[in-house]
């Protein structure tokens, strides 16, 4: 047969993959319903394999399309990777960067960093996503993030990572809450107080170091919540559902009826981490980790 599938054919064949409806597939594709079903029939004959299951009021995927499915989305997705990197290439402007974070690295070091590369790169387009610290680090391997902003302590082989920020913890308590940051004498004073606490989701490495605090103030926390976000936990507590622990720089930027008291006399410390594939080079990189590094006075390795 002289009929060779074509890039076309196989992005004919995605679209149907997504929709399962002939008719809304001819749409998105702006082909006639017939002409679709003719090539994806096509496609079956070349391919010698059934890949939908067609009824009167269903269209599935079969088992041989399943496969194909999975395949195309790959092919797809290192389309684009090769499309956009290309377009870096063949211009002197870097146009997009995207960055994943998560919630407190927005009140410490995430603004002002975007304020330096707004100024120095005006054409740089941002894609902001924010993310468990889990999922920033599959999609940096997966090349589907150029960065994350991370509270980790091991990285997994393939990542490389950045300190940008060490800190202290802060005691979240409500507003009107007896004790403050002068007649504060310890964590045990809390031990009867239910914790308001960021669950594994957020970080299995960062609720371990919290727990680890607890353990050297001598007793085991009642967790009464658990949440992967800061505002939810300063709403809960200024709602009198309990005391949390958080890092100090989410003192910044939220305006909760809640108090905060240092804990910086004890020695746990939680690190702020910038990563990027090890594996991954473009000018974006170079771009984003020279701004990085002037804004937040880094040293930079050569």
């Amino acid at each position: 047969m002289s009929y060779q599938i074509e890039l076309r054919h196989l992005y004919y064949f995605k679209v149907l993959a997504e929709e399962l409806h002939f008719r809304k597939a001819a749409e998105r594709l702006y082909i006639s319903q017939p002409g679709l079903s003719r090539q994806i029939k096509q496609m079956e004959e070349i391919y010698q394999a059934t890949l939908f299951d067609r009824g009167k009021r269903y269209v599935r995927l079969t088992g041989a399309g399943f496969y194909l499915k999975k395949e195309v989305d790959s092919l797809f997705n290192q389309i684009d990777k090769i499309t956009r990197e290309l377009r870096i290439m063949g211009s002197d402007d870097v146009t997009e960067l995207r960055l994943g974070f998560i919630g407190s690295a927005v009140q410490s070091v995430l603004a002002k960093v975007l304020v330096r590369l707004k100024q120095d790169f005006p054409a740089v387009e941002v894609d902001l996503q924010e993310l468990s610290n889990e999922m920033q680090v599959a999609k940096v391997l997966k090349e589907d993030l150029d960065f994350g902003l991370v509270r980790l302590d091991d990285f997994p082989k393939g990542l490389q990572s950045i300190p940008i920020l060490k800190e202290h913890f802060s005691l979240v308590v409500p507003h009107d809450y007896p004790i403050q940051k002068m007649n504060f004498k310890g964590l045990g004073d809390f031990k009867n107080e239910s914790f308001i606490l960021f669950s594994k989701d957020y970080s299995h490495s960062y609720f371990d170091l919290v727990m680890s605090i607890f353990k050297d103030a001598a007793f085991e926390p009642h967790v009464a919540l658990r949440t992967v976000n800061a505002l939810t936990i300063f709403n809960l507590v200024e709602q009198g559902l309990g005391v949390a622990i958080v890092p100090a720089s989410l003192k910044k930027g939220y305006n909760s009826k809640v108090k905060f008291i240092d804990l910086d006399h004890i020695q746990q410390r939680t690190t702020l981490s910038l990563i990027y594939n090890a594996n991954v080079s473009h000018p974006g990189i170079d771009l984003f980790l020279d701004v990085i590094h002037k804004e937040l006075n880094l040293t930079r390795k050569v």
